[in-house]
């Protein structure tokens, strides 16, 4: 039978879920949860098949938003890092009405490198995919280290994302896989024009999965968004520099008196 896990935290007047990136589970938030919950009421969830969510087979991207709209507030906040960047997105697309404002972290609509776009080049997610089926472990091993490549603390932040990994039942290989293919495959620059709510994008300068360079383009594309690049950070600036990260989050969440 499958189950999402959810926990709540804290007594802010205002709701905001947060959704974690591939591979991982909501244990990425503990760092900063306790920075936030006298701003907010906190939403943790795993993703469908992640973590203690178990139970769930590969899904798409669509049935993944749409499974954690069924749990969520009316109305709240989505923050999404990497994969849940692109959950949050989808949520906020399908259902403008519950997602009143957007918060993407080192995340991109488009993760493939194209010929006009930066990105991660597909042989790197087709080589993980068939490295899933080889060496599980060493395979997620190798992804969370690359996630945090080039930051001061990298060996900290890498050995902090792996016991969050480990101490949690693994996601099975197909949820691994399907997870992969939603990044390799998805592409919403074109959809994402279309949403009207306050919306911000937040990059590690110093970011090898979703490099920075594509700030600017999206600046141009996606005028009613705006972004911040936090100076260096890799792919899990919340977790290198939370101080930095959770000032970026109230300026933009909590009304100037």
């Amino acid at each position: 039978m499958n189950r999402l896990y959810w926990q709540t935290l804290g007594a802010g007047s205002r709701d905001l879920v947060l959704l974690h990136g591939w591979g991982l589970n909501a244990e990425v938030w503990r760092y900063i949860a306790e920075r936030l919950v006298s701003h907010f009421r906190l939403h943790l969830v795993d993703l469908p098949g992640y973590g203690r969510s178990q139970g769930y087979p590969a899904l798409s991207l669509a049935q993944m938003a749409q499974e954690i709209l069924a749990h969520a507030p009316e109305k709240a906040v989505w923050l999404g890092w990497s994969l849940g960047g692109l959950v949050a997105s989808q949520a906020a697309l399908d259902a403008p009405q519950r997602v009143t404002q957007l918060i993407t972290v080192a995340s991109s609509p488009c993760f493939a490198a194209q010929e006009t776009w930066p990105g991660i080049r597909p042989e790197v997610l087709q080589g993980f995919q068939q490295q899933l089926s080889d060496d599980f472990q060493r395979t997620v091993e190798r992804f969370l280290a690359l996630q945090t490549l080039g930051s001061e603390s990298a060996r900290q932040d890498a050995r902090l994302l792996k016991s969050m990994v480990l101490d949690l039942p693994m996601p099975p290989v197909e949820v691994l896989n399907g997870g992969l293919t939603i990044l390799e495959q998805q592409d919403l620059r074109l959809p994402m024009q279309q949403l009207t709510q306050p919306f911000l994008r937040i990059y590690g300068a110093l970011d090898g999965l979703v490099p920075r360079k594509i700030a600017p383009l999206l600046d141009a594309q996606w005028p009613n968004s705006s972004s911040a690049i936090v100076d260096k950070a890799s792919h899990a600036p919340f977790i290198s520099h939370p101080d930095a990260f959770c000032q970026l989050l109230t300026n933009f969440l909590l009304p100037k008196r």
